[in-house]
């Protein structure tokens, strides 16, 4: 598990390999990942977009940029947490994301960004 606070917002990263939706044979490894948000901050926040940059083991990147996560933009106010559940396809057994949100600040209306921590995507069956 992965955490790190970055302006008053935590990301907290846990992952997931999916072996009932990977064909290694094929190099098809689904990977997900549960995210969550907490709010540290004495004001509301609302995630606005996304930036992620995803690498496999070829050293193979990928950066994909979006509106909100999962189709929402949820805002949380100070002390609430927000969680959601995505998902990855690799070419490879191993890679890696890492990211940032991009946020706005509620009470002044300016936008900051929250950065995701760097984390594993890695298939059991390599770490034998």
């Amino acid at each position: 598990m992965q955490t790190l606070i970055t302006s008053g917002v935590e990301v907290k990263v846990e992952t997931y390999y999916q072996a009932g939706y990977s064909k290694p044979i094929l190099n098809e490894h689904m990977h997900s990942y549960r995210i969550t948000l907490y709010n540290h901050n004495s004001f509301a926040v609302q995630l606005l977009r996304r930036v992620w940059l995803i690498t496999d083991a070829n050293a193979d990147v990928k950066t994909v940029e979006g509106e909100g996560v999962v189709g929402r933009q949820p805002v949380l106010y100070p002390g609430d947490s927000y969680s959601y559940v995505s998902g990855c396809n690799l070419a490879t057994a191993l890679g890696k994301m890492e990211g940032l949100y991009i946020f706005d600040n509620k009470v002044s209306g300016k936008e900051f960004e929250v950065k995701i921590p760097v984390f594993r995507l890695v298939a059991p069956f390599i770490l034998n």
